[in-house]
């Protein structure tokens, strides 16, 4: 066969790339970095709506109950906007099965924040708000990473290359 003649083989087709179209460069190439930047504009967002609701509620319900309640309100909103903005997961597919295991994340969270303002007022049985708002935004970071490693890896692990 003369090397120069065309092939009759038919031309075999790529497979479809299955990346997206656009690639992340440097440090954004990592999907864990990407989620956790995510994940951080999420948690301000839902910090900031949870230190609120317990200043209005602290005086109401005191700390434990203001806590609970402020972490509870927010946790609903917080796995909603992280299965949508941090794990791209959208639909209706596993949504109650997704909330109701955010509910079990959060309350490792209110262990972790709930434990800080025991020891808080076990020290400083007169402790200002500010300082409990202090003590459970400084657990709080505690307990956002917990939330994000088990979001990453039992809740939404099914995304967790996006």
């Amino acid at each position: 066969m003369d090397p120069a003649a065309p092939s009759r083989e038919p031309l075999r087709q790529s497979p479809p790339d299955s990346r997206p179209s656009h690639r992340y460069k440097g440090l954004l190439r990592y999907p864990v970095l990407r989620q956790l930047l995510r994940f951080t504009g999420v948690g301000i967002i839902c910090t900031a709506s949870s230190l609120v609701l317990y200043a209005l509620l602290r005086p109401v319900l005191g700390p434990q109950l203001a806590n609970a309640a402020a972490l509870i309100i927010t946790s609903v909103m917080n796995t909603a906007l992280n299965r949508r903005l941090t794990f791209k997961i959208a639909g209706s597919r596993k949504r109650l099965q997704d909330h109701l295991n955010g509910l079990i994340v959060i309350a490792v969270a209110l262990l972790i924040t709930g434990g800080s303002l025991g020891v808080l007022h076990a020290f400083r049985p007169d402790a200002t708000v500010t300082e409990e708002l202090w003590t459970t935004t400084l657990s709080g970071f505690l307990a956002t990473a917990v939330r994000f490693t088990l979001l990453r890896h039992w809740i939404f692990r099914r995304a967790r290359h996006v």
